[in-house]
């Protein structure tokens, strides 16, 4: 009976120790669990204010930068705007203001009209920041502004035109969209030259708004009107494009050692290859990958530090058709 007893208060003791055992379990992976889990970090919001990506090739290249940078794996809830009309983009810039998002980002399609909207985001705390094109406002309404120098891309291609020695210069200039920092920069430059110097001649100066068929509308037009000249000044490559396609159309040789000289801006790849092979004969870089500079920047702010310069200007040169190597279309073409 003692025995029997004994296996008893034995057996109860056992039944009562898995018992603990298992109420204590689910408080430890509780405890475990817990511990596990971090608060995610707050996103930054940004809201982006660009050009129509389908503008051009540089703009495809530069929207693509931005949108590969501002990612939520990189800490950011981005969300972008698109036109090609000032109105339109500051009527962007209200609604983000009206979103409440931590930075604003801003490649302006005109450098007038913006000093509003920035005094709106200044007294809402949102920081500007400009990429690509300079705005005409006072820079205390912006963090830092990463852009590129239009004017002295077009000092560099008329010098390097200049250069060319030629008896006279009859030019048909291809403009891009009016009042862009762009247009300004590269049709100042020409215009200096045509004004300063007797054998340079504007034989037409039109806005093509970065369209290639607007383009090659407006040298069809110079070659049916029977006009002689013998540049093509193209604010972007796409320009360029379509007005070499109207010259080949009428048969008119260009590009190297030929009837008409070329000349772009952006440095598209497939308007270095044309400069490779000799169909062009200058092309002006301008730099799409502004990304990487404003995440530092934003970045900097977040921790409390300034940006160490206001402006930070892109490096860019010009290329020669008769210069020009495939690394350098490799390299540089976008």
């Amino acid at each position: 009976m003692k025995k029997y007893l004994a296996l008893v208060l034995a057996l109860c003791m056992v039944f009562a120790l898995c018992a603990c055992g298992q109420k204590a379990a689910p408080e430890a992976s509780k405890d475990a669990t817990a511990a596990s889990v971090e608060p995610a970090a707050e996103l930054i919001k940004v809201g982006i204010i660009n050009n129509d990506p389908n503008e051009s090739g540089y703009r495809t290249a530069n929207d693509k930068d931005m949108k590969a940078t501002f990612t939520k794996e990189s800490g950011y809830e981005a969300s972008f705007a698109y036109s090609l009309k000032n109105d339109e983009q500051i009527a962007a810039a209200q609604k983000f203001i009206q979103d409440e998002v931590d930075y604003l980002l801003i490649s302006a399609a005109g450098t007038s009209g913006w000093d509003s909207v920035l005094k709106d985001a200044q007294a809402a705390g949102i920081r500007v920041i400009l990429f690509d094109r300079t705005i005409d406002a006072d820079e205390s309404l912006y963090e830092a502004s990463i852009v590129s120098d239009m004017a002295l891309e077009g000092k560099t291609a008329v010098d390097w035109l200049a250069s060319q020695n030629l008896e006279t210069y009859n030019v048909i200039h291809i403009q891009g969209v009016m009042g862009s920092s762009a247009q300004i920069g590269r049709t100042g430059a020409l215009d200096e030259m045509v004004a300063a110097n007797d054998k340079w001649k504007l034989v037409t100066q039109q806005t093509a708004e970065w369209n290639a068929e607007t383009a090659q509308q407006i040298v069809q037009a110079v070659i049916d009107s029977g006009k002689e000249f013998n540049v093509i000044y193209a604010e972007n490559d796409d320009m360029a494009k379509g007005a070499v396609a109207a010259l080949d159309k009428a048969n008119i040789s260009h590009g190297v050692g030929k009837d008409v000289i070329v000349i772009g801006f952006d440095c598209n790849k497939w308007a270095l290859e044309e400069l490779l092979a000799g169909n062009w004969n200058y092309d002006g870089q301008c730099n799409p990958f502004q990304a990487a500079y404003i995440d530092t920047i934003i970045k900097d702010l977040e921790k409390g530090t300034a940006p160490a310069k206001k402006v930070v200007i892109m490096q860019e040169k010009g290329f020669d058709a008769s210069t020009i190597t495939q690394e350098d279309v490799d390299k540089y073409g976008i």
